[in-house]
This record gives C-alpha cells, sequence and structure tokens, in this order.
C-alpha cells in the first residue's frame, strides 16, 4: 500500500509562497501611497507609508479592521490635540503635562481591551504627541498639521486596501474555521483522556485555554469580510464560548461525589455531550456562513485597577521625558519626545514594556543603519520615483517577510524596522539628501528608546508578581459577589477564561501555587454562575425557600446545606431531566467543587 503524505506548501528560499505574497503587497502598497501623497503634494508623504507598515496584516478583514481603529482614532487623537493647545496655547509646562495625562488615560483604556481596540486608544494617546506636542511654539498650526495627518492616512489606507483588492489578499475566515475545528478535536481528546485516566491534566487545560481566548481578536475582525460579514463573526464567537464551556464541563468530570455519585456523573456527562453538541452546531455555522442558533459575546475581563497603574506609569514615563528633554534644550527635542509617546503607548499593551522598549532600542540603532545605506549608497542621490520604488523593494519586503515569523521576537523587529526605516528616510518629492537631517532624525530616534528605557529602570512597570497577585485577588473577590453583569454562564466562563489568559501572560504558568488558586476560582465560579441560573427558575414556585437557601449556601461555601438541599430536590424531581433533578445534581457538582478547593482556600488564607 501506498503511503499518502500530506501536500506541503510551497517554499522560495524555505519561506512559505504566502509569506511572499503578503511581502510584495506590503511593498506595493507603500509605494503606492508615496505616489499618490506626491501627486496630491501631502506635506507629509511618509506618514501614508508608515500607515501601510502599520496595516501590514496577512488578511483583508484584519487590515481593514486595523485601518477603521487607526482612522478612528486619529481623528480622536487630533481633537484632543486642539483641545489641549486652545487650552494650553501659551504655557509649553501645561501643554506637556496635558500631553501626559492624556497618554496616561490612554493608557488606561487600552488595558481595558485587546486586539486593534486596544491599539487604537493608544493611537488616541500618542497622536497628541505627534501634532500637539511638536507645535508647541507654532500653536497655530496644529489644526493644519492634524489635518494633513489624517490626509496621509487616509491614503495609506486606500493604498492597502486597493493593493489587497488587486492582489486577492486573503480571507481569514477560512483559517478561523479551521483553527475552531482544530482546538475542538483537541478538546474531545483532552475530554477523553481525562474521562479514561480520571485525572486533570492542567497543562493541555491551559494550553487550550490560552489558544482559544487568543483567537478573540481575529474573531472581531471577520466582521470585515465579504466571504464572512457579520455572520461569520457571530459563529465564530459562539463557537469560541462553547469550546470554553466544554472545557469547563471536562474539568467538573474530576469532582467526585461521595453520596450519589452515578446520579452526579451521570448528569456531567449529559452536560458534557450536549456543550459538545452545541459547538458542532456552531462550528457548521461558521463553515455554512450561516447565522448560529445561539448569538454569544466573547467578553474580556478587565482589571480596573491594573488599567490605573498601568496609565499612570505611561504618564510619568512621558513626564520624565518631557523633563529631561526640555533640560536639555535641544531644538527640536519635540520630535524625539513624540516618539517616546509612541513607543511607551505601544509597549504599554505588550506583556513586557520594558522589553518592548530594548527592542525598539536596538531596532531603532538597525534601522538607522540600513536607511543610511538605502539613502547615501543605494539612491546616492538620485530623484527619478521608480529608482526610490525599486531601492526600496529590499528593504520593505524583508522586513514583511520578519512580521509573519513565528518568533514574535523576529516579528517584532521586522515591524518596527518597517516603521522606523520609512520615519527615517522620509521620502519626499523631491527627496532631501541632507547628512545632517540623517543624523539628527536618526539620533532623535535612538535617543528617545533610550530615554524611555531609562525612565522604566527608574519607575519600573508593574512586575507578574504583582498583575498576578492582583488578577488572583480580584478572581477570589469575584466568589463572594454576586455577578451582576448580565451574561450568560458561557459567556461569564469565557470571561474568567481571558482572566487566565491574562494570567499566564503574567508568567502565571511558573508559579504553581498560585496557577492551582486560580483554577480553583474558575472551576467555583463556573459552577456557581450555572447554579444560580438553574436556582432562578425555582424563586417563583414553592421551591423558592429552597432556592435562597442554595444560593446562600454557594456564597458562604456552606457543603453540608448545599447536599441537603440537593436531596429534597431530588425527591421533588419527577424524572432524571427535570429541572429539580438538574439543580440537584449542579448543587453537588458545587459542594464536591467546594470540598476539593478547601485545602487552597485554607493555604491562601492562612498567607
Amino acid at each position: 500500500m501506498l503511503a499518502i503524505t500530506a501536500q506541503q506548501p510551497f517554499t522560495l528560499a524555505k519561506i512559505p509562497a504566502s509569506s511572499w505574497t503578503f511581502a510584495v503587497r506590503v511593498w506595493l502598497a507603500t509605494i503606492l501611497a508615496l505616489f499618490i501623497s506626491f501627486w496630491l503634494q501631502l506635506e507629509a508623504p511618509s506618514t501614508a507609508a508608515v500607515t501601510v507598515a502599520i496595516l501590514a496584516e496577512p488578511s483583508r478583514g484584519q487590515a481593514l479592521d486595523k485601518a477603521g481603529f487607526r482612522l478612528t482614532a486619529t481623528i480622536v487623537g487630533v481633537a484632543a490635540s486642539i483641545a489641549i493647545t486652545g487650552l494650553f496655547s501659551q504655557a509649553r509646562d501645561l501643554i506637556l503635562a496635558a500631553s501626559a495625562v492624556w497618554l496616561g488615560l490612554c493608557v488606561f483604556a487600552a488595558t481595558l481591551l485587546d486586539g486593534y481596540r486596544a491599539y487604537a486608544a493608544v493611537l488616541s494617546g500618542y497622536s497628541v504627541a505627534i501634532v500637539a506636542t511638536q507645535q508647541m511654539d507654532n500653536p497655530q498650526h496644529v489644526f493644519d498639521v492634524g489635518m494633513e495627518r489624517g490626509a496621509a492616512i487616509a491614503v495609506g489606507i486606500m493604498s492597502m486596501a486597493v493593493v489587497n483588492a488587486l492582489m486577492s489578499a486573503p480571507d481569514h475566515h477560512p483559517r478561523l474555521a479551521a483553527q475552531l475545528a482544530a482546538i475542538h478535536r483537541r478538546v474531545r481528546e483532552y475530554a477523553s483522556a481525562t474521562l479514561h485516566s480520571e485525572s486533570d491534566n492542567s497543562a493541555t487545560f491551559l494550553a487550550l485555554v490560552r489558544d482559544i481566548v487568543g483567537l478573540r481578536p481575529e474573531i472581531a475582525s471577520v466582521a470585515f469580510e465579504e466571504s464572512s460579514s457579520f455572520v461569520g463573526s457571530a459563529a465564530a464567537r459562539s463557537a469560541a464560548v462553547g469550546l470554553i464551556a466544554e472545557l469547563q464541563a471536562v474539568r467538573a468530570m474530576n469532582a467526585a461525589s461521595a453520596d450519589v455519585e452515578t446520579e452526579a456523573s451521570a448528569w456531567k456527562f449529559r452536560e458534557l455531550l450536549r456543550r459538545d453538541e452545541t459547538v458542532c452546531q456552531d462550528l457548521l455555522a461558521l463553515r455554512s456562513t450561516k447565522l448560529p442558533s445561539r448569538l454569544c459575546r466573547c467578553p474580556l475581563y478587565r482589571s480596573y485597577r491594573i488599567a490605573a497603574e498601568n496609565g499612570l506609569r505611561a504618564a510619568l514615563w512621558f513626564a520624565i521625558a518631557s523633563t529631561f528633554f526640555v533640560w536639555a534644550g535641544w531644538s527640536a527635542a519635540s520630535v524625539s519626545l513624540s516618539f517616546v509617546a509612541i513607543l511607551a503607548a505601544l509597549g504599554a499593551i505588550t506583556p513586557n514594556p520594558r522589553g518592548s522598549s530594548a527592542l525598539a532600542l536596538v531596532c531603532a540603532m538597525i534601522a538607522a543603519v540600513l536607511t543610511g545605506i538605502l539613502e547615501f549608497i543605494v539612491l546616492d542621490g538620485t530623484d527619478a520615483f521608480p529608482v526610490l520604488a525599486i531601492a526600496m523593494a529590499p528593504f520593505m519586503i524583508g522586513g514583511a517577510l520578519l512580521v509573519r515569523s513565528q518568533n514574535p521576537l523576529w516579528a517584532g523587529l521586522g515591524r518596527m524596522n518597517l516603521i522606523f526605516i520609512t520615519t527615517i528616510l522620509a521620502p519626499s518629492n523631491p527627496q532631501s539628501y541632507n547628512p545632517q537631517t540623517f543624523l539628527f532624525t536618526s539620533l532623535f530616534v535612538v535617543a528617545a528608546a533610550a530615554v524611555l528605557l531609562a525612565a522604566q529602570m527608574l519607575i519600573p512597570p508593574v512586575s507578574n508578581l504583582k498583575l498576578r497577585m492582583r488578577l488572583l485577588a480580584e478572581a477570589r473577590g469575584d466568589l463572594q459577589e454576586p455577578d451582576k453583569t448580565g451574561e450568560t454562564p458561557e459567556e461569564a466562563t469565557f470571561r474568567h477564561a481571558s482572566r487566565i489568559g491574562q494570567f499566564l501572560s503574567a508568567e502565571g504558568a511558573q508559579d504553581k501555587r498560585a496557577l492551582a488558586q486560580m483554577l480553583s476560582c474558575f472551576d467555583r465560579s463556573a459552577v456557581a454562575r450555572l447554579c444560580s441560573t438553574k436556582l432562578t427558575q425555582l424563586v417563583d414556585g414553592p421551591l423558592a425557600p429552597l432556592a435562597r437557601q442554595a444560593r446562600e449556601a454557594i456564597v458562604t461555601r456552606d457543603t453540608t446545606t448545599l447536599r441537603a438541599v440537593a436531596c429534597v430536590l431530588r425527591e421533588k424531581a419527577s424524572h432524571k431531566d427535570s429541572i429539580e433533578a438538574e439543580t440537584a445534581a449542579c448543587l453537588v457538582l458545587t459542594s464536591d467543587t467546594i470540598d476539593q478547593d478547601s485545602g487552597l482556600d485554607s493555604s491562601w488564607e492562612a498567607t
């Protein structure tokens, strides 16, 4: 029998063809943006090219999603710039102070968001530094500079959209459907292993949670694709929520009951099968682009305390950099200060802000060298646009290829170099070959990263340990307070799973004790919310006193009362699928979960 091997994708220089086509699209869009900017005689054509570098996303939906947020955030940032300069036009220090406060507020908002929404929030923050701070000495030009910036960004967005359409940039919908289907298979394998071994593999569970929650920004972008639109995004959201609910049901299978093992196990197994069937229906709707039978949200967990601390630190970093540049007395320090705001804001939405600043410092030096080679060796004084387009090809294509790397370090290096090279080169018509301008621009970019890194050494970002302890404390606090968000049990479970994802991003996998506490809170919160939903169906009948008693017992962790209420409900049940029987089984599951976690609670309270 002949062995059937999987077809390998076509590669060139061991790089997939899809990466090459993506890189070529980025280069062509950059050239088109510059050509239109030169033709329209825009004041800042490099902004259009930088916009292309920022919108360099592999699919049309992701590029359009990010483009919409970039344009909206630019409008907000320009409006804030006009307001700040209008209020403090005669006071440089007040403009800097107001810019720092605005940047802190935008970072605060970004920490409460994810994906391109977080990017839009920080863009609104550093746009003030680009527009208002650089025009402190000429506040009357703020409006004109803002309009020029908006026009250049619009040109960049249009150029990227045109090139993506002409070169048939792929939609993300088919790949997302394949990813969710693959995760579903892994969830089933995890369930099978759990049922047969009667043990829980937390590492597998955590990997699945991280992968599912990590798809949340991509799911939102699917709505901008013609092949799926809102229907595909809705089906993907429901599938993601269902997968988390199915994972939680698998974990619930490990909770063993001492007195009603058969009944509780049977109910838990039926619940697992029901959730698996729901996921299958959602995946079918996603593949067929039909509206799913249920519409779910993918709520994100938001820690306002952590967001406030991140926003305060970002404002202080900008204030420290402002103080340094004002003290230095550089005539063009505002340019460097705007780069500080950009790097501080973008770094604040990464897991490691200080590492991001260090990477930016390295990238700035590399980009300065590469730009010097491009401008003074390759171009060498030419004014022909075709020569500029050809000369930029290896630099743009090379950076775009790095963006598609699976290694986050190389991907970050590629994107930063795309932006820095275009910024330092500052293409214009005609091109200026001024060594002094090149050296000063390079110096300001490098100085911005260095000053920001020094400020972060002086006032470090929130440590991973503090992040973990804050998330864990909030998770435990949620157990003591009823959930008033109006979410379904499955949506609430997804929100708590997103908190686990944030915990893991703070190196939570290495903190075994805190991780066990976090998983305990996840289990108890999920079953308590499910119990609360079922008990709600009993509040208007003769069993209302029992329902209230059970709710109080859940909050106080009184497992004896929970089992007693469960016994009464089982006696009242007419058949195994009645609401009384299901509520009784859910209460037993809750009591088993609380008993399993009682040792963890004691150790936490002791500390």
